[in-house]
């Protein structure tokens, strides 16, 4: 490489990383912006009216978006000869400064002791999902930090194939169960990824990438599967819960699923509910050092 890439990493991975608190996916702004304007509740407009207004304050202050630091996951897809323990290294220190600087609060903790680290890292934080691409000429690096206070709507069930049901029946209303139990809490509108396939491991961590890594707005290439996201964010809509449950059109800005082959007996499904904070960020790092925006 004829560039410091490591040190073009680190800086662009902290830049990233305070992108990523400070500012939400435009993607999932600009659906925020549509509910607002379709909204024909007044509690709920108010409601979506304040949570933009936020976000232009969070920019023009150069602040957090939302107080909670979620939980950070990366997504790395890369060909040959990148660095990838540097690029770890790079996003544990972007974290870190964040954290110091003050666009995250520090509240990852030991799971049983409680013990906070102080700087948003730790043991298996962040999450790293590595994907090597053979031919690749680059590295996407994309980080989501996800609400916690969402993650107590998440549901997983390892269904079998009879339990999916006729027209996929059982699944949607597997589905929508969490979504009713929620309520409120997942601070809707909220987007859900849904992994169907693999085991139960699989299902959770594809779960997690479709409402991560994809746009919200995008529409996906399976015609079957983008009409099921489609119908299971509408049937989430009827049930009229509203922006941060206070009634209204809008609970579910969208729904992503993504799958994987799994075993004959079963059928694993994972619902994982995210915040309209949409706190994520990616870019593509070249070789040569060019970097170009992509989420």
């Amino acid at each position: 490489m004829d560039v410091n890439f490591n040190e073009i990493v680190r800086r662009q991975v902290n830049q990233t990383v305070i992108r990523a608190v400070t500012e939400i996916s435009e993607d999932v702004k600009g659906l925020l912006e549509a509910a607002l304007a379709r909204e024909s509740n007044q509690t709920a407009k108010n409601m979506l009216s304040a949570m933009l207004e936020n976000l232009s304050i969070a920019k023009e202050e150069d602040k957090a978006v939302c107080q909670s630091p979620g939980y950070p996951t990366v997504y790395l897809s890369a060909g040959k000869d990148f660095p990838l323990a540097e690029v770890k290294e790079a996003i544990l220190g972007g974290i870190a400064e964040a954290t110091r600087k003050g666009y995250l609060r520090p509240s990852m903790v030991d799971p049983l002791t409680r013990k906070n680290s102080g700087d948003n890292t730790g043991r298996g934080v962040p999450n790293m999902e590595y994907e090597y691409v053979p031919g690749q000429k680059y590295m996407d690096f994309i980080i989501s930090f996800k609400g916690c206070g969402a993650e107590l709507g998440n549901a997983v069930q390892i269904m079998t194939p009879a339990k999916l049901g006729e027209n996929l029946n059982g699944l949607k209303r597997f589905i929508l169960e969490p979504v009713l139990n929620a309520g409120g809490k997942p601070c809707p509108p909220y987007g859900i990824g849904i992994g169907i396939g693999g085991q139960m491991d699989v299902a959770a961590k594809l779960s997690r990438k479709a409402i991560s890594v994809r746009r919200w707005d995008d529409v996906n290439p399976d015609s079957e599967m983008a009409e099921l996201e489609t119908q299971l964010r509408d049937q989430i809509n009827s049930c009229k819960l509203g922006a941060a449950g206070t009634g209204g059109d809008t609970s579910c800005l969208a729904v992503k699923i993504e799958r994987a082959h799994t075993h004959t007996a079963i059928a694993p499904v994972a619902i994982n509910f995210h915040c309209w904070v949409a706190r994520r960020a990616g870019i593509r790092i070249y070789h040569d050092g060019r970097i170009e925006k992509i989420l």
